[in-house]
C-alpha cells in the first residue's frame, strides 16, 4: 500500500513538480489547493494536476481546500491516514509581502498554525517545510551554509518562512516523536522536460525568469531590471538558480530522511553557483532565440545584492545533489513557454 503525503499547495509551480516526484517515486500524493496560484482546470482541479494525470496515466485525489478554514483541514485528516505531509502553500511574492505585509502574516502563519495543530491532533509526525533562503536576509558571508544567522530578514514574505521555522523547532523540541525537514529553496526555474507543466504566474510575474520568459514569446514588450549598481559582477542582483525537477526530488530526499526519525533538519537547496540578471537574460536568449528588450528601473524594496548556496550539507546528509546545469533550466522553460504561450488557459497544447 503506498505511503500516503498531503501535499498543500500541490497545483501550484513547485507543489505540483513534487507530485509528479512523489508519483514516480511510488507514493501517494492527496493534494490540497485553494487556487491562489494555480490555474483551475476542468471539473475544478488545476490544470497541472489535470495534466500529470494525462501525463502519468493516473488519478490524482485533489481536495479544493483553504488551509484557513480549520473545520475543512480536521474533515481531510479524518478521511485520510497520512505518512508525512509537505507544506507548500502561502502568499510568496517578496514585493507583494512589502506591501501588504499583515496579509503576508494573516495567510501564512495562520494557515500553517492550523496545519501544526491538525497534525498534532490526528498524530502526523512528519513535515517537509517549504522554506526560502530569504531568511537569511542580507547575506553576511557568501556562499550561505545553514549555520548562517537568520532572522535578519529583509520582507515579510521572509519573515513568515523564518516564523514558520523557528514554530517548527519550538515543537520539535516539545514533542521528541516529531520529525521535519526544513528545505531553503534558492531560486526555482525551469520546468517538467515534457512541456506540460511550469510556472504560470497569475498577473504580472514577481519572478525574474518566468518575466524574461513571456517577454521572450512575445506576451510581453519589455524587462524591467531593478537595479545595476549592485556591489555585483555587472551590477545587477546575482542569485542561485535551481532547475524545479532537482528542487523536487529534494523533497523525496527529505520524505527518507523523516524515516529515520531525524528530528528537526535543516538544508539548503541550490546550486552553487550565482548568476546575475543579466547573466540570465543572456542564456534564455541563447536557449529561446529571441532577443530580450530589458531597461533599468530602480531597485526593489526588500532585495539584496547576491545570495547564492553552499548546498554541501543537503548532499552529505540527504544524498542528493542539483543535477540540472543553467543551459538546461533554460531550455526547459523555454520549451514550457513557447508551448504554452499564455500558459496553462492554453489546454490546446496539452499533446493528445
Amino acid at each position: 500500500m503506498a505511503e500516503k503525503v498531503l501535499v498543500t499547495g500541490g497545483g501550484g509551480y513547485i507543489g505540483s513538480h513534487c507530485v509528479v516526484e512523489l508519483i514516480e517515486a511510488g507514493y501517494q500524493p492527496i493534494v490540497v489547493d485553494n487556487f491562489s496560484n494555480a490555474v483551475r482546470g476542468e471539473g475544478n482541479v488545476p490544470e497541472s494536476i489535470r495534466r500529470i494525470e494525462k501525463l502519468l496515466k493516473t488519478s490524482i485525489e485533489f481536495h479544493e481546500l483553504d488551509l484557513l478554514d480549520r473545520p475543512g483541514l480536521e474533515k481531510l485528516f479524518k478521511k485520510h491516514s497520512f505518512s508525512a505531509v509537505i507544506h507548500f502553500a502561502g502568499l510568496k511574492a517578496v514585493g507583494e509581502s512589502v506591501e501588504k505585509p499583515l496579509l503576508y502574516y494573516k495567510v501564512n502563519l495562520t494557515a500553517f498554525m492550523n496545519l501544526l495543530e491538525v497534525m498534532q491532533a490526528h498524530r502526523v509526525r512528519n513535515l517537509v517545510f517549504s522554506s526560502s533562503a530569504t531568511v537569511y536576509g542580507d547575506p553576511q558571508r557568501l556562499p550561505i551554509d545553514e549555520q548562517h544567522p537568520v532572522g535578519g530578514c529583509t520582507n515579510p514574505y521572509g519573515k513568515t518562512k523564518y516564523f514558520i521555522e523557528e514554530m517548527v523547532k519550538d515543537h520539535c523540541k516539545a514533542e521528541k516523536d516529531w520529525n521535519a525537514v526544513l528545505l531553503r529553496y534558492f531560486n526555482p526555474i525551469g520546468a517538467h522536460c515534457s512541456g506540460q507543466i511550469g510556472e504560470d504566474p497569475q498577473g504580472i510575474p514577481n519572478n525574474l525568469l518566468p518575466y524574461v520568459a513571456q517577454v521572450a514569446v512575445g506576451r510581453r514588450e519589455c524587462l524591467s531590471v531593478y537595479g545595476n549598481d549592485y556591489d555585483t559582477i555587472d551590477g545587477t542582483g546575482v542569485r542561485d538558480y535551481i532547475h524545479v525537477v532537482d528542487l523536487a526530488k529534494g523533497h523525496i530526499a527529505a520524505l527518507k530522511k523523516l524515516k529515520e526519525d531525524c528530528g528537526c533538519k535543516v538544508y539548503n537547496l541550490g546550486t552553487g553557483k550565482g548568476y546575475s540578471v543579466l547573466e540570465m537574460v543572456k542564456a534564455m536568449e541563447k536557449a529561446s532565440g529571441k532577443e530580450i528588450p530589458y531597461k533599468i528601473a530602480p531597485r526593489r524594496g526588500g532585495d539584496v545584492a547576491s545570495c547564492y548556496a553552499d548546498p554541501r550539507v543537503a548532499e552529505k546528509e540527504l544524498g542528493w545533489k542539483a543535477q540540472f546545469d543553467l543551459e538546461r533550466m533554460c531550455e526547459d522553460l523555454w520549451r514550457w513557454q513557447s508551448m504554452n504561450p499564455t500558459g496553462f488557459s492554453n489546454a490546446s497544447s496539452l499533446a493528445q
